[in-house]
Formats: C-alpha cells, sequence, structure tokens
C-alpha cells in the first residue's frame, strides 16, 4: 500500500527536501500495449496513481488511475476497451497533463499543484527525474509530505525561537557581569538600584549601600603585577558574595577595585555589622601586600548610608552619600568603613 510508502519517505524530509525526495512510481507501458494488461496491474498494485504512457520510449501522455477506471466502468467500455491498445483509451480520458521538475521543492510543488483547477486537483504529477525520464507522483502522498515539511517548518521555529529566547537571555546575563569577577557589573547595579527605590520608598523601608575598596590596589599591582592583580580582585569578588547572603541583596564590581553591595529592607546598625564582617573576612584571605602602609595583607576601605527612599529624591542621593563616606574611611587612614553620617570605626 501507498501509505507505509508516504510515512517511510517523510520521515526522512528536511525543509529543502524536492519532490524526488518521495516515493515516485514507475508504472510505464508502451500505448499499443492492451488495456485490459492495465486493469490487471491496477487491480495487482493499488499503489499506481496511474500509467504513463510510450511510444518508442518517448513520454506520450498519462492516464491516472481514476480516470482509468471511471471510463472502463462504464456500460460496454470493458467490452469496448479492454482487447484494444490503450491509445485508444487515451483519446478519451486525454487531459491537461500537470508536471513539474523533480528538483522543485515539495512546498512549491504542493502550491502549484493546489492552483490547479479543481476536476484536475487529484491527477498525479509527472515528475521529470531526468531529460525525457518520468515518473508519477500521487497527490495524496505530495499533501501530505507538504504538511509534514509545515509541521516540521514549525517544530523548528518554535524551536529556534526558544534557543533565539536562550541566547538573548544569556546575552543579557552575560551583559550585566563583569568579565573579570564574574559578579555583576555597575550596569546591573544601576538597573537594581533603580528597581528598588519605588518598591522600598512606598513601604517606606530602609535601604543600605556599602562601597568598598581595596586599599593601596595600584600600588600592589605595580608590585606583584596585573595577573596577581586580576586574581585579587577574583578573591576579594568571592569573598564578598560568601559574606553577603540573603537573596534579595546585590554584590557588584563598581569600577576598578570598588565594589559596591546592595542591602534592601536593612538598617544602619545592620549595615555596620556587615560592613566589619566583609573587612574581618577580606583579612583572613591573607593576600600578601607588602607595599600597603596599613597591613602586610590586602584590606579594604568601606563606606556605607542606610536611607530610606524618597520618590522625590533620586537614588543618586545614596551613592553620594555612600562615596563620600567612602572617601572619609580613605582619609582617616584606611583599613576601616565609615557610614554616612557615623564616625569612622577600625575595630
Amino acid at each position: 500500500m501507498l501509505l507505509p510508502l508516504v510515512q517511510q519517505h517523510c520521515a526522512n524530509l528536511g525543509l529543502d527536501s524536492t519532490i524526488q525526495d518521495l516515493y515516485l512510481d514507475n508504472f510505464q507501458v508502451d500505448w499499443t500495449c492492451q488495456s485490459r494488461q492495465v486493469a490487471k496491474e491496477f487491480e495487482r498494485n493499488p499503489s499506481h496513481p496511474g500509467v504513463i504512457l510510450l511510444r518508442d520510449d518517448k513520454f506520450m501522455g498519462m492516464i491516472s488511475r481514476q480516470r482509468f477506471w471511471e471510463l472502463m466502468g462504464r456500460p460496454y467500455s470493458l467490452e469496448l476497451f479492454s482487447k484494444r491498445p490503450l491509445k485508444s483509451l487515451y483519446e478519451f480520458v486525454r487531459r491537461d497533463i500537470f508536471h513539474l521538475p523533480g528538483q522543485i521543492s515539495i512546498v512549491n510543488a504542493a502550491r502549484q499543484s493546489l492552483e490547479r483547477p479543481l476536476e484536475l486537483l487529484t491527477e498525479p504529477v509527472v515528475v521529470e527525474v531526468n531529460p525525457q525520464e518520468y515518473r508519477l507522483l500521487d497527490v495524496h502522498q505530495l499533501l501530505v509530505a507538504q504538511a509534514h515539511i509545515h509541521q516540521l517548518a514549525t517544530h523548528l521555529l518554535r524551536e529556534s525561537s526558544q534557543k533565539l529566547e536562550q541566547a538573548n537571555e544569556e546575552l543579557e546575563r552575560l551583559a550585566a557581569l563583569d568579565g573579570l569577577t564574574e559578579i555583576p557589573n555597575r550596569r546591573r547595579f544601576n538597573n537594581y538600584l533603580q528597581n528598588l527605590w519605588y518598591p522600598l520608598a512606598c513601604s517606606q523601608s530602609p535601604l543600605t549601600l556599602l562601597l568598598a575598596d581595596v586599599d593601596f590596589f595600584k600600588s600592589y599591582n605595580d608590585y606583584y603585577g596585573h595577573l596577581a592583580g586580576d586574581d585579587c580582585l577574583r578573591q576579594v569578588a568571592k569573598t564578598l558574595q560568601d559574606t553577603i547572603q540573603s537573596p534579595e541583596s546585590l554584590v557588584a564590581r563598581y569600577g576598578g577595585e570598588e565594589f559596591v553591595v546592595v542591602l534592601p529592607h536593612c538598617e544602619q546598625e545592620k549595615g555596620c555589622q556587615l560592613a566589619q564582617q566583609i573587612r574581618t573576612d577580606i583579612r583572613q584571605l591573607k593576600i600578601p601586600h607588602h607595599p600597603s602602609s596599613v597591613s602586610s595583607y590586602v584590606t579594604v576601605s568601606i563606606g556605607g548610608a542606610s536611607f530610606i527612599p524618597d520618590l522625590e529624591k533620586p537614588p543618586q542621593m545614596l551613592i553620594k552619600a555612600t562615596d563620600e563616606a567612602l572617601y572619609r574611611a580613605k582619609q582617616s587612614g584606611r583599613d576601616r568603613y565609615v557610614f554616612e553620617p557615623s564616625f569612622p570605626i577600625n575595630n
């Protein structure tokens, strides 16, 4: 039967498949052949969509299976035509033959086939696989193949859309990460702070910001080299993330050797505790820092500020206050934290 052949060929089809990739029937006879012989072959093999007529091995025409039985089923037709050459029958069933090159895509072939006059829609397609070499394609198989390709295209489109969405998400994630430390970058920090400002202002919840600076980092780079400097920044970034465990908080690289910590729903007292814990955890890394004038190991200075956001004031106000607190921490001798508007603390 034709159906298993259709399913077998459809399983291997792609978007660029042509009608040559389908099952093409090769029932051909010389048009001097008697009609009853063709009838026996049609009865033996129900998958034949029609018969190709040849004269001296040259294509002369095609009779579809449907047209053949329609004529042979008329009164007296069987007696009239069964013993006569097929060419005599052909004169009664001659129709415009729809033929296509074998290289045409299945999608285009199906479209053109459906544009035929209504009475010809079920007629097989004559396929020229090579010059003067023809086969027959059942139109039902063509439409099934076209439906399969449409389904495949829909699946691929959905899959591509999902991959594109995943790629966009990954690009968005990478765009928000610092390439060296692999923690959020300043862009991500700015967006996060901006998004927090309105809900915290509405709920009148405190927001604490910490700005940490690696002490004498330029001297560290000059003494140990830039590769060691990069490794130092990575260790500081990881330590900050390990220290700040709250899922709603954010640790980001602010720029150079500066890191920022955003602590929503955090009051100044808690912010001071976290600033001190950061200083302690950085010290415990025991990263040697020979050029430092405050310690033999890498240390950080931290500026902090705790405000309740105000819708009439921008987030930059909090950043400015934190930056001023960091400046005072550095001016006061480094390796300490200063909280706006508190005094330097270097426990």
